[in-house]
């Protein structure tokens, strides 16, 4: 159940009660604007994120009908370089077993953190994400308030590049440790691929689903403090079409 929503510049945000009721409600916004643009196109490009944060919404997504998935094309938004896709941690890895294959997906375009050539992967990436042309921005933040991999000290909204190689600073390694993805932090990789802001701004949607409290600060941060870099989630503010889905453990402060 939906308990309280309010505006934040252009960004309509939404708090529930559970995540279970957050992760329909995105689910259903989601099915519901992939059928209109299905009416409409021939076939529509979607950005899915790789966290336990989506599971509540990817659950839910499963069981919505009514989505030719065939004539939906799935891209990711990072990868850590050194890892291949059949690695636990991969984020290729999370999106084709959890969104790709059993939705059905048209096609799935794969970042290859085993490349020879990582700038030429990025190049690669960014010329498939211009030539499809994406519509849908499926996205959590991270504790830091990243979205994607563009953390404080990397983001930069006018970023002349879609997909470039970035460090990744101690808040975000020490997350995919406290996300069970790594046991300890000199485990997780220093340097990943990342589609950049503006990438991932150019969609014609954008979908964010934030719950648990170790969200709660990253919450506040993009909804109340100036949009910066800082913050680099509070860019979603300025999207003219974006959506910000909490449950009251994220949502807090705007419960307070």
């Amino acid at each position: 159940m939906i308990i309280k929503t309010l505006k934040a510049d252009r960004l309509d945000v939404y708090v529930h009660d559970t995540r279970t009721s957050m992760g329909e409600q995105v689910a259903g916004d989601v099915a519901a604007h992939l059928k209109k643009l299905l009416a409409e196109k021939e076939e529509v490009n979607v950005i899915f994120a790789a966290a336990p944060s989506q599971s509540d919404f990817l659950d839910s997504l499963s069981r919505e009908e009514g989505i030719d998935w065939k004539r939906v094309n799935v891209f990711h938004m990072d990868e850590y370089i050194g890892i291949s896709i059949d690695q636990e941690q991969s984020f290729a890895g999370f999106v084709k077993k959890y969104v790709a294959d059993p939705l059905g997906a048209g096609k799935f375009y794969p970042l290859n953190g085993k490349a020879d050539d990582i700038e030429a992967e990025c190049a690669r990436y960014t010329e498939l994400l211009r030539g499809k042309g994406i519509d849908v921005v499926c996205l959590g933040i991270g504790e830091n308030g990243h979205i994607a991999f563009n953390d404080p000290g990397e983001a930069d909204f006018w970023d002349a590049k879609d997909v470039k190689i970035v460090k990744l600073d101690e808040v975000c390694r020490q997350q995919q440790v406290n996300d069970k993805c790594f046991e300890t932090i000199d485990d997780v990789p220093k340097y990943a691929m990342s589609l950049t802001v503006p990438a991932l701004m150019r969609a014609g949607a954008m979908f964010c689903t934030v719950p648990a409290p170790t969200k709660a600060d990253a919450v506040r941060k993009t909804i109340t403090e100036p949009v910066d870099v800082l913050c680099p989630a509070s860019a979603l503010r300025l999207h003219e079409n974006a959506k910000f889905y909490c449950d009251k453990d994220s949502g807090t402060f705007i419960l307070d």
